[in-house]
């Protein structure tokens, strides 16, 4: 393989001569051979983003040349609109802060951008990765700040789309079936009757508590670190280099990107983070919920509870002809319980800060994209592929409400609690009616067992 000379700070590297990425990019390379993970290409996105806008912003405030800054920025621009995407090729499994993966990035914008220049690669000239493409910043505030960016990018871009269709799916199923009754089950027992619309609606709210959760830690995510540099105190920056970032990357994205209050607690620890893994696994809990209630509902045909119908979409066996699994429910629920468990490994990493700097970055920023991206194409994936094909089988829902034992509690307000129950009892033992049980008795006559035995009065509050 052709290759080229460039040096850093220890010296020279052989780099392949077609790399738009240098020295420290391949002794990461070289020396982090570990796993197959990379930051996502809406990381690398974000951080161009930073790169472009520190660059504009160091050129306004007179830091920077304005030519070399527009250099930088229109490299950067480029990288941030999905080019030169084979450029980034390291793994997070390296540097805690993240410095391979900011040199990486500063590396593959200053060899463009002196190619834009009329210059060649590793030639660090007119453009260098540290003085120029690094003016005014660290790794420890750039990387989280891409962090929070790449995370506000993906909610917005994937995750809130695909759940907002879901929800309206729901929605509509929740609108046709708000008539039909069906017998309700708590501890997996029948249990009192409600409709498969109110069943359905609770999905729908389950899964806006976890929306709504996800949408208020905005305000903290949102908050960058850029400008506190090493430790927090924003040595080599000028006074108006924070904020005129924040500012640019709040035009580019459409988002309301403020400066960290506290600059130490940005690079220290990543709560806010933190705090978003926790809202998605608790979105990733109302999903299972759905995704498992379905699966239950749908199971037979023949032998299962049979409630509900729900697409085909492949066969189910390689054994048994004809079977079909609810293969979306399964899916989803295994995204699920991936979310959950990159949850536990952000919650660990987030307490690994030691004094200026937590040392888990890298992998902070992976599992908490990882489980946005999951669950944006697990929930676009389970509404287009089911949800929206799922039909109630009425014939089922209607046997299981006069089969149930559990209509007996209309009776409990007028008999008492334990004729009810014997009631109920006589009647399961007998394989009768609770009509039969209940006139065996002698507890209550035909007519008030008809009168107060009305399912369409069980669905909600009454004050008779």
């Amino acid at each position: 393989m052709a290759t080229r000379i460039e040096t850093d700070t220890m010296g020279p590297v052989e780099v392949p001569e077609d790399a738009c990425w240098g020295a420290q990019t391949q002794r990461s390379l070289e020396h982090f051979a570990i796993g197959s993970e990379r930051l996502p290409p809406v990381f690398v996105r974000a951080y161009a983003l930073v790169k472009q806008a520190a660059a504009e912003a160091n050129a306004a405030l007179g830091v920077l040349e304005a030519e070399i800054a527009g250099f930088i920025a229109t490299a950067a621009a480029e990288v941030a609109g999905g080019e030169h995407g084979d450029a980034f090729p390291l793994t997070i499994w390296h540097s805690g802060s993240g410095t391979q993966t900011n040199m990486n990035v500063n590396e593959v914008i200053a060899n463009r951008a002196n190619e834009l220049a009329g210059g060649r690669r590793g030639e660090k000239s007119p453009v260098h990765p540290n003085d120029h493409v690094n003016r005014g910043q660290s790794t420890n505030d750039t990387f989280p700040t891409a962090m929070h960016v790449a995370a506000s990018l993906l909610l917005d871009d994937a995750l809130a789309p695909a759940l907002d269709a879901l929800l309206a799916t729901l929605d509509a199923k929740a609108k046709q079936t708000r008539s039909l009754a069906k017998i309700g089950r708590t501890h997996l027992q029948d249990a009192t009757p409600l409709t498969l619309g109110q069943e359905i609606g609770g999905w729908a709210a389950q899964l806006r508590l976890a929306r709504d959760a996800i949408a208020s830690g905005a305000p903290r995510r949102n908050q960058l670190a850029v400008g506190g540099t090493a430790v927090g105190t924003g040595l080599n920056t000028h006074p108006d280099f924070a904020a005129e970032v924040v500012a640019r990357l709040a035009a580019k994205t459409g988002i309301a990107f403020a400066g960290a209050p506290d600059k130490f607690a940005a690079l220290a620890g990543h709560e806010a983070m933190v705090e978003l893994s926790g809202a998605l696994a608790t979105l990733a809990a109302a999903l299972q919920k759905v995704a498992n209630d379905v699966r239950w509902l749908a199971s037979g045909p023949r032998c299962g509870l049979g409630e509900i119908a729900i697409p085909e979409n492949e066969p189910g066996s390689s054994i048994m002809p004809g079977k079909v699994n609810p293969s979306q429910a399964e899916a989803v629920i295994m995204v699920c319980l991936q979310v959950q468990g990159l949850h536990t490994a952000v919650v660990a990493a987030g307490g690994q800060g030691n004094f200026e700097l937590n040392v888990c970055k890298p992998l902070i920023a992976y599992d908490v994209l990882t489980q946005i991206q999951l669950l944006a194409d697990a929930i676009a994936s389970f509404d287009r592929h089911c949800v929206v094909g799922l039909e109630p089988i009425e014939a089922a829902l209607a046997e299981s409400v006069e089969r149930s034992l559990m209509l007996v509690t209309a009776l409990a307000p007028h008999v008492g609690y334990d004729a009810a129950a014997r009631i109920a009892k006589k009647a399961h033992a007998e394989g009768t009616t609770l009509r039969d049980a209940a006139l065996a008795l002698g507890s209550l006559d035909a007519e008030q067992f008809d009168a107060w035995v009305r399912v369409e009065r069980m669905l909600g509050p009454s004050a008779d």
